[in-house]
């Protein structure tokens, strides 16, 4: 990387920023980064994007660990880090807590659900599949 970071000029930076521009100042590509961390594709391009929830602690140890980095080294000059917003949902789940379709802690929920490193990209895929996962789980709701 030609220049200094953000970091390096003092400056503090989204933790999504920081991540790429790590996984960029080493010369990975995603999918090397998925190979050695187990992360699929599509989360890591998500965590890069500021489209997901706060990565846990354990997401964090195995991209710190890729990068050799610490996990403290990994986060340091972030800013936020632990603060969820619905932007941070995937792309159109956030719609469907706004239109009050459905509660923010289910859209948290759903927005973990992923086939294949694939997911649903619009607000009535998720609602198909929330109605869904909610017909399956309601006779162990039911006492």
């Amino acid at each position: 990387m030609t220049g200094k970071s953000l970091l390096e000029k003092g400056m503090t930076m989204k933790l999504h920023e920081r991540l790429k521009e790590v996984r960029k100042d080493r010369g990975m590509t995603l999918l090397q980064v998925k190979e050695s961390t187990g992360l699929s594709v599509s989360y890591l391009s998500d965590m890069e994007r500021g489209r997901t929830q706060s990565p846990s602690l354990e997401t964090l140890e195995k991209l710190a660990t890729c990068y050799g980095l610490t996990t403290t080294d990994l986060v340091a000059g972030t800013e936020n880090w632990g603060e969820e917003t619905l932007g941070a949902l995937p792309p159109g789940l956030g719609d469907l807590v706004e239109s009050k379709r459905i509660d923010e802690s289910i859209a948290r929920d759903l927005s973990r659900v992923e086939l294949r490193g694939k997911r649903p990209q619009t607000s009535e895929e998720w609602y198909e599949l929330y109605l869904y996962l909610r017909r399956m789980i309601k006779p162990y709701l039911e006492e």
